[in-house]
């Protein structure tokens, strides 16, 4: 029975190495995946306000090189964009170019979009004009066709309030925060990286369903 116990916490052992190592995400999230509970987060549509009564324990200074974040695919976060409008400052809360977010970031500057004139219109008549530069904050002002990490609770007003206004986004580049404002299928349907999206996600989920049942037979073997 010892032998059989030690077999069985090798093996898992070895299964958690193999989610990390294979599909190239953090160590949590590959015990989730070992114990067969990785679901995306669904999470009701809110209006936009200036409160976030997120819980967060994550710190700022972890955060902010955008290194260590995961996108809404469940991936590493991709760059969102490094050079606004060739201004030379860097999209997101730390102006680093990457949609990062943390204890600080109470707004959860989280959505990698692409600017329009209609969603700026939109975002002016609801009180946040986007369009003017305020060089205190290292705020460039954005036009059409510029990608900015938007606020979360913004994306969702626009999209509750006007959908075809909304802005378009990449997937690839927006934070995991952001599924606590809007479902992912939503984001999906605005994606301007689908295509390169949904063969992603298609890929890790092959890879999960193969790690998930390697164990499950690894697991039948000692029952």
């Amino acid at each position: 029975n010892m032998i059989c116990l030690l077999r069985l916490s090798i093996s898992a052992v070895i299964g958690l190495f193999l989610a990390v190592l294979c599909l190239q995400i953090k160590p949590a999230r590959a015990f989730a995946l070992a114990s067969s509970v990785t679901k995306v987060r669904i999470a009701a549509l809110s209006a936009a306000s200036s409160d976030d009564d997120d819980d967060t324990t994550e710190h700022d200074d972890q955060v902010a090189s955008g290194a260590s974040s995961t996108n809404v695919l469940g991936t590493k976060m991709e760059c969102c964009c490094a050079d606004v409008g060739n201004t030379g400052i860097g999209t997101g809360f730390y102006r680093n170019g990457f949609c990062s977010t943390g204890a600080q970031d109470l707004g959860r500057h989280t959505v990698c979009i692409q600017v329009t004139d209609d969603f700026l219109s939109f975002s002016k008549s609801v009180g946040n004009d986007l369009s003017t530069p305020m060089p205190q904050y290292m705020f460039p002002g954005l036009k059409e066709g510029d990608v900015w990490c938007l606020c979360a609770q913004r994306w969702a007003q626009a999209y509750q309030m006007k959908p075809d206004v909304a802005p378009k986004l990449f997937l690839r580049a927006t934070h995991e925060k952001t599924l606590d404002y809007v479902p992912f299928d939503i984001l999906q349907m605005y994606a301007l990286d689908r295509e390169e999206a949904e063969a992603e996600k298609k890929s890790l989920d092959d890879q999960r369903a193969t790690l998930e049942k390697m164990m499950n037979a690894d697991a039948k073997e000692f029952e």
